[in-house]
């Protein structure tokens, strides 16, 4: 695929702005071929007026075509083939095998959701007869389901240019819903952006729908996308990045004549919490996994294990010489783009220059983008006298707290803000301990682990990505599995409503296995 790099609006290509940039290898510096145009001010309102436009009838197309349109979406960025993975690679530096598992999974999620609203279990059917005998006064016939709750703005993540970008969960939960989708694309991949918006357009066009279902801007500012939270046709916002920039984001929707969601994930540094016995049973295995977790990607997940809670005693010397080690090993390798380069040393700089923090290992990178480990510790007491050491360090960085004992472990626990994970890593001679900790972490993050690691995000129905602020601006909601869908949509009642003007899944001769609660009772 020859790019353009033009924006897709609706079903036209534009480029009005005389500005311009491209792309650059974060792995050696070079600017990669295509100009990509920034978006102008009536670009924006083009697409938005396109989406809003397009809403009614998306919404109305119904569940088993929409269903569709997700799945050739799928087939067509398969069809891409190496070349996708190719120009993903050159833009973010990221091997080829990571973005093959990273297609894949987009290709998943989008199958998932097509899954989910063939069988319309997202819809939350409720129907409450009218009893007409009722005293002192009638009831009347009530029947609510969820509805989309139009266009929605989406920005890619710069760390996963395929999984959390234009054809991602966000995306895909959207357009699942019914809800048309603008998409923002990252200008750190615009390349891989465009390929992909490319696909979901042709897959507008083949379904029949209305051009202005899925539009793509380009921008290497803040400046569109400020513009598109603030145009008044955007009702939800989705985000995964920093929490300046998700921040900013909910500031300008918060200020909007009419306020809408912002779904922002923005980050965590996912405490793992080493009880003792574990610790002391398992310390070196627990440092190799820990290392490998807080590298992989060169930490740029947003549940690398930032913050290690460990209690002073057997085990904690060898666990963290044996941490050291490991990461001394790491060899440097590039991070995704400059702006996370100077933003991780000098997360680094701040870390250590703190008095009480001591440095334990802290690698040197010679290439532009380049990164490696650190590895830090710090007393307890400092730490939760500290608020500043409760930041987070994007890459591939950890801080460990010693603490005086179980208490106090507790104590850092209770301080902590708002977390995507958290993890517990216990022996099953510690199950009491665990059981006093847990109702703590439940209260700041959104998935807990019992063993393992939290990097590696299971996309699946279950799945909970999300957590209380600061990690996301809505602690009700996740970003990866089916219950994303839910952000995107609104319950609408229908009272005393005809039957034919009804949605079809609200009537009384409903198409079979449908999951409704009728009258208080559950039904298929």
């Amino acid at each position: 695929m020859e790019l353009h790099g033009q924006h897709l609006i609706g079903s036209a290509t534009s480029a009005e702005a005389e500005a311009t940039f491209t792309a650059i290898d974060p792995r050696t510096g070079t600017p990669l071929a295509t100009a990509f145009h920034d978006a102008t001010p009536a670009e924006v309102d083009r697409a938005f007026r396109l989406a809003d436009a397009a809403h009614p009838t998306f919404e109305n197309h119904g569940r088993t075509a929409r269903a569709a349109f997700l799945e050739a979406i799928a087939v067509g960025i398969e069809a891409l083939g190496d070349p996708l993975l190719e120009r993903a690679s050159a833009e973010t530096g990221l091997p080829l095998a990571r973005l093959t598992g990273e297609r894949g999974r987009t290709c998943a999620q989008l199958r998932m959701f097509a899954a989910l609203i063939r069988n319309g279990s997202h819809l939350d059917l409720r129907i409450d007869h009218a009893d007409r005998e009722r005293q002192p006064l009638p009831k009347p016939d009530l029947r609510s389901m969820n509805r989309a709750i139009g266009p929605v703005c989406v920005f890619g993540a710069s760390n996963f240019p395929l999984a959390f970008s234009v054809a991602g969960g966000d995306t895909a939960s959207a357009l699942a819903a019914g809800c048309p989708v603008v998409v923002k694309a990252h200008p750190n991949h615009p390349g891989t952006s465009e390929m992909v918006g490319r696909v979901i357009a042709e897959a507008v066009a083949n379904a029949g729908l209305p051009e202005g279902t899925f539009s793509l801007l380009h921008g290497e500012g803040h400046a569109v996308g400020a513009e598109m939270v603030q145009h008044p046709a955007a009702k939800a916002v989705g985000f995964t990045g920093s929490f300046r920039g998700g921040r900013a984001l909910f500031d300008l929707a918060a200020g909007r004549r009419e306020p809408i969601p912002v779904f922002a994930e923005m980050g965590s540094i996912n405490p793992v919490f080493l009880l003792p016995e574990r610790l002391a049973r398992s310390a070196v295995d627990l440092a190799n996994g820990i290392s490998a977790s807080v590298t992989l990607g060169v930490g740029q997940f947003c549940t690398n294990p930032g913050l290690l809670v460990a209690v002073n005693g057997p085990g904690l010397d060898e666990f963290v010489a044996t941490l050291a080690d490991a990461l001394q090993e790491v060899e440097e390798t590039a991070l995704l783009h400059q702006g996370i380069k100077v933003g991780y040393e000098s997360g680094l700089d701040r870390l250590c220059g703190v008095d009480g923090v001591e440095l334990v290992f802290r690698g040197s990178a010679e290439r532009a983008c380049g990164a490696r480990p650190c590895l830090a510790t710090v007393p307890a007491k400092l730490f939760l006298a500290q608020p500043e050491l409760h930041q987070e360090v994007f890459g591939p960085s950890t801080l460990l707290v010693a603490c005086r004992d179980v208490e106090e472990m507790r104590a850092v626990a209770r301080a902590l803000d708002g977390q995507l994970t958290a993890t517990i890593q216990a022996s099953d001679d510690e199950l009491a301990l665990c059981g006093d900790l847990l109702p703590i972490l439940e209260q700041k993050a959104g998935r807990v682990l019992f063993g393992g690691y939290p990097t590696g995000v299971e996309v699946c129905h279950a799945m909970v990505h999300g957590g209380p602020y600061p990690a996301t601006t809505d602690s009700r909601s996740t970003s990866v599995g089916t219950g994303a869908i839910h952000r995107f949509t609104r319950p609408v009642a229908y009272q005393n409503m005809p039957e034919a003007l009804l949605p079809e899944e609200l009537r009384d001769a409903a198409p079979g296995g449908l999951s409704r609660l009728v009258d208080g009772e559950r039904e298929g």
